[in-house]
């Protein structure tokens, strides 16, 4: 089986600045990876480095065993929510429409098809009855799931999501991490930036504990420990004991 996803000595620097350096990571298929580490730890950067949103000084990242170019329609991206502009003027189908640009083409118009795998998507994140809702009237937690819903119309196999929980509300993000294990069980896999450690057990199968350099990773229960995690949040013992690494 190919891996879905291949670091091998990545560096990533700032203005001379090390972000990220020699990470070595493999994901499987059919995973649900979640980054976890303090501020500043790199985290987003390494994401944004798998995908080529910042250029690596040196290393190597493979895709199914292949180049993210060779790869591209094979996956979908989710950024902050403080990246968009929630100004513009876009109804909220629309917006999921951009999902199945990747295969159709930019300049093409979307078909009835189309159409209809994007509102498929917004059932699935129950996000129907907005569809020509301006996308900036949403709250917060609406605004998550009709952009994971735009990730699901593209049909990827390998989905990055950046803090999707974070400002939403309880009932989206039930909603994101059932429809995230969903992926998984299906056979996709998932890598998602994350900050709320009182969850990580449950939501995801494999962990990252990241600080500019990998402290550790492997099952949640590995990763979580307090010998292990004190190595990336250094002298922060009462913020692990408070969200239940003990």
């Amino acid at each position: 089986m190919i891996s879905a996803l291949v670091l091998k000595n990545v560096h990533v620097s700032y203005n001379g600045k090390a972000a990220i350096q020699g990470i070595d990571l493999t994901v499987e298929p059919g995973n649900i990876l979640g980054i976890i580490g303090p501020n500043g730890a790199g985290k987003s950067t390494l994401l944004k480095a798998v995908l080529n949103l910042v250029a690596i000084d040196k290393g190597n990242i493979e895709l199914f065993g292949k180049t993210l170019e060779e790869n591209r329609k094979r996956i979908a991206y989710v950024p902050q929510r403080s990246q968009f502009d929630w100004d513009f003027p876009i109804h909220v189908l629309d917006t999921v429409l951009m999902g199945t640009y990747p295969k159709v083409g930019v300049f093409k118009r979307p078909k009835k098809k189309e159409k209809e795998l994007a509102y498929e998507c917004l059932e699935k994140v129950g996000m129907e009855h907005f569809c020509n809702r301006q996308i900036g009237e949403l709250s917060g937690g609406q605004q998550q799931r009709v952009f994971l819903a735009r990730a699901l119309a593209q049909n990827a196999d390998l989905f990055f999501l950046d803090e999707p929980f974070v400002g939403i509300d309880m009932v989206s993000e039930e909603t994101i991490i059932s429809l995230l294990k969903d992926l998984r069980d299906q056979g996709k896999t998932v890598v998602v930036v994350h900050h709320d450690l009182s969850k990580a057990n449950e939501y995801f199968d494999e962990l990252l504990l990241l600080n500019k350099k990998m402290i550790h990773a492997g099952k949640p229960g590995e990763v979580l420990r307090p010998e292990i995690m004190l190595k990336a949040y250094e002298r922060e013992l009462s913020f692990l004991h408070e969200v239940g690494v003990n």
